[in-house]
């Protein structure tokens, strides 16, 4: 079975977020990147069938040299090989059309990806990925088994859980729940020193289309300054719980 897993090169959750040209570029100064938690959990797995069950896990990712190092990250957890995509990852749709091509030309006949990627949370590529290979496609996947070309699948759904069953080649978006967070891999020194021997092969990209595009970034707004109240004061706090705060 060959497996081709998505990454997502992200910023780290505690990293300070900025904005630039009029709010509608992400400020990169200072950010420290990481693997997608989502496509993190995929590679685990992925992992796992790589050895349970013989199977040969790539990696790819649509970016520049700057994702170079989460990608030999990935290589250090255990991938075989890692391809990046010379291009921007602009919008979601020429994602998926870059990954597309590369899951064509390698034959691969599971596709993993996390559901959604911690930056922009946009959910999109794993569902076109699948239209445009014409692919069976699992969402919000907790839990993938896999024997011979049969595969079962259990997804979240609102208010439980669902269980699929399907065939070879196929689509997943994976989550938390496909791996538990105590079964992810730190790369050790002896992977990381195998990762310097692994191919990570560059390839232009194809022409696409972009769809969309971000017009302007807002922040959440900062947090208000705590209000303090005695005890012996409940006049003031029903006051404030019911005019300032609207919680009664």
């Amino acid at each position: 079975m060959k497996i081709l897993v998505c990454i997502s090169h992200v910023p780290d959750t505690t990293s300070k977020i900025n904005f630039t040209n009029s709010d509608s570029e992400f400020d990169t100064n200072g950010v420290q990147f990481v693997i997608n938690p989502n496509d993190e959990f995929g590679l685990t797995r992925a992992i796992w069938f790589k050895e349970q069950q013989g199977a040969s896990v790539a990696v790819v990712n649509v970016g520049g040299t700057d994702a170079e190092a989460t990608l030999r990250k990935a290589l250090a957890i255990g991938a075989d090989e890692a391809i990046r995509v010379n291009a921007n990852p602009t919008d979601g749709f020429f994602v998926a059309k870059q990954i597309a091509e590369v899951a064509k030309n390698g034959g691969y006949d599971l596709i993993i990806a996390g559901k959604e990627s911690l930056d922009y949370n946009g959910g999109m590529v794993p569902g076109m990925l699948a239209a445009l290979l014409g692919y069976d496609f699992v969402n919000s996947c907790i839990k993938l088994d896999v024997e011979g070309t049969d595969a079962k699948a259990i997804r979240e759904i609102d208010g439980g859980k669902e269980t699929l069953s399907t065939k070879l080649p196929l689509v997943i978006g994976g989550q938390k729940g496909l791996v538990e967070e105590k079964d992810l891999k730190i790369p050790n020194m002896r992977g990381i020193m195998q990762a310097r021997q692994k191919k990570l092969n560059i390839v232009e990209p194809v022409a696409a289309d972009n769809t969309t595009k971000a017009v302007k970034f807002e922040k959440p707004a900062a947090k208000s300054a705590v209000k303090l109240v005695s005890p012996d004061n409940l006049d003031e706090l029903v006051n404030l719980l019911h005019n300032e705060a609207k919680v009664i």
